[in-house]
């Protein structure tokens, strides 16, 4: 399929369109798509902000490495352009966008309460570990950097939900893919070795998981390349973060598990104060990108996953409730896989309740309670602040569904899922305006979503645009910016944090209790 042909891909609501029409500019340059230096004045790669502003508002060692990051992301912007006119057909397009689900933290948050519903603790708190590091040491790239995603045009930009609103290097798909298709080969691995001919896995099984690991990995890496998410620069270091993320974790794993058993005090004294540190130190960036929110979310689900497993040793939870057995059996009669199938089911839907139920409590119950309290701080200390987040002095207290598209939603997920499923096309566009780095969703459509790009407000900090281009197009597509409060903050970690506990424990007593047992067999 040419980059200039419309087709259609199967979607929630019937389809979903991926439109790679002419812009005004392709058209005025014959398709070719010249790509101007990151030095003119109208480049893309400032997205709605001058060229000036990452310059000026980064220090200079950050600034430092993003010139040298654009200068990569410029020619590997045109490499990529060719690989999709000669490769892109409707048929990889759908496989590609819909795949890269799989490599999204969101993918894992939603079966991660699976694993210890029944009894997978200890993989469980593993793949948290790998898996929320690759979240947020990527996020805390992403920030620290602000380099954007491949320039479109020329490429053609690909995707689900609002992924393509943040920046670029490293690619977070990358390093979750890798650390794990790693991690699950090393249990594979060692369950293979440990094991007998008679009993445990098979050499066939073995190799069969080895090379379906392998084209999990190598098929959201390439992915991200070929819908144009992230340039090569991008998804080299993120399988090198993800390669280094799963060596520590080989390394440090059996001593961090040791460590909650027999810690003692100094678990929860240490990990809380720690935990939050990371959500304060996490770099600032120019533009507003949902990085953060990823970053406070998995953050706070170490937090709960670590605390829980230290109480249920401390409180000798663990041998009262999490070795309780499931009834039926998936070997005997079928009355008694009956049984089984019907139990598992249960579990699951009323464990996924339970977490709702705590979202919309906790959520209302913060909302109220945070403002106010942060009010009365501020008369006697100097509390911390996020650019882009509004202080509480600023407003009596948080509207309803509050935060903008990175608060908590009334009718949560397990984790937050996109608000809405839209793939983003980012091939067309003016001259000038590139594709906005920090928008969300939901903004996107607010402000004509339907070029594939919105109009940017400028640097929020009082800098202007860099020429009056982009004013005109907020003139004629107006809509109001994104809200923050400092109050989602404190917010989410403390939901997601009780997430990660009730889902570790709480949840786990709850079934042990009902006589519904916790592990499977």
């Amino acid at each position: 399929m040419q980059t200039h042909h419309n087709g259609h891909i199967p979607g929630q609501n019937g389809h979903i369109a991926i439109s790679t029409a002419k812009s005004k500019y392709e058209t005025a340059t014959h398709g070719k798509h010249p790509l101007p230096s990151a030095s003119q004045s109208n480049s893309p790669i400032d997205n709605q902000l001058g060229p000036d502003i990452y310059s000026t508002t980064l220090p200079w060692w950050r600034a430092a490495i993003r010139t040298q990051i654009l200068s990569s992301v410029e020619w590997e912007s045109r490499v990529i352009a060719k690989m999709q006119e000669r490769i892109r057909t409707p048929w990889l397009d759908a496989y590609f966008v819909y795949t890269s689900s799989l490599g999204t933290h969101t993918f894992f948050m939603i079966a991660l309460p699976l694993l210890f519903f029944f009894g997978y603790a200890e993989l469980g708190r593993g793949l948290v570990f790998v898996l929320a590091s690759g979240v947020y040491f990527s996020s805390f790239v992403k920030d620290l950097i602000c380099s954007p995603r491949p320039l479109a045009p020329p490429v053609t930009r690909l995707t689900i939900g609002t992924h393509h609103l943040e920046y670029g290097f490293p690619s977070t798909h990358s390093t979750n893919s890798v650390s794990i298709a790693l991690f699950i080969f090393s249990h594979v691995h060692r369950a293979y070795m440990s094991s007998s001919e008679s009993a445990g896995m098979s050499q066939s099984t073995y190799y069969l998981s080895c090379i379906l690991l392998f084209i999990y990995a190598l098929s959201i890496v390439f992915g991200r390349l070929y819908t144009a998410m992230h340039s090569f620069t991008d998804c080299v270091f993120g399988v090198l973060l993800g390669t280094a993320i799963w060596g520590a974790h080989l390394i440090a794993g059996e001593f961090v598990e040791r460590w909650l058993e027999s810690g003692g005090w100094i678990v929860p004294l240490t990990i809380t104060p720690l935990c939050l540190l990371l959500v304060h130190y996490h770099p600032q960036p120019v533009d507003d990108c949902p990085c953060f929110e990823d970053a406070i979310a998995f953050v706070s689900v170490i937090l709960g996953i670590f605390l829980a497993r230290w109480h249920t040793i401390h409180a000798g939870v663990e041998a009262k409730y999490m070795e309780s057995v499931m009834p039926g059996n998936l070997e005997a009669t079928w009355q008694d896989l009956g049984v089984w199938w019907s139990v598992a089911g249960a579990k699951m839907g009323v464990g996924i309740l339970t977490i709702f139920a705590w979202r919309l409590l906790a959520k209302s119950t913060l909302h109220a309670v945070l403002p106010p309290l942060f009010r009365t701080l501020s008369m006697c200390i100097t509390l911390p602040h996020r650019r882009f987040y509004t202080p509480a002095t600023d407003y009596a207290n948080v509207p309803m569904g509050g935060g903008g598209g990175g608060a908590l939603r009334s009718i949560p997920s397990v984790i937050d899922l996109p608000g809405m499923i839209e793939v983003d096309v980012s091939g067309r566009g003016e001259p000038g305006l590139g594709v906005p780095t920090g928008m969300r969703g939901g903004e996107l459509k607010r402000r004509g979503g339907g070029n594939g790009i919105g109009a940017g407000t400028g640097n929020r900090n009082g800098s202007a645009h860099d020429n009056g281009s982009a004013n005109e197009l907020e003139k004629a597509q107006p809509s109001k910016q994104v809200e923050h409060y400092d109050a989602d903050v404190l917010t989410k970690v403390v939901v997601y944090a009780g997430i990660a506990a009730l889902a570790a424990e709480g949840i786990p007593i709850m079934f042990s209790l009902f006589g519904w047992g916790v592990k499977p067999w």
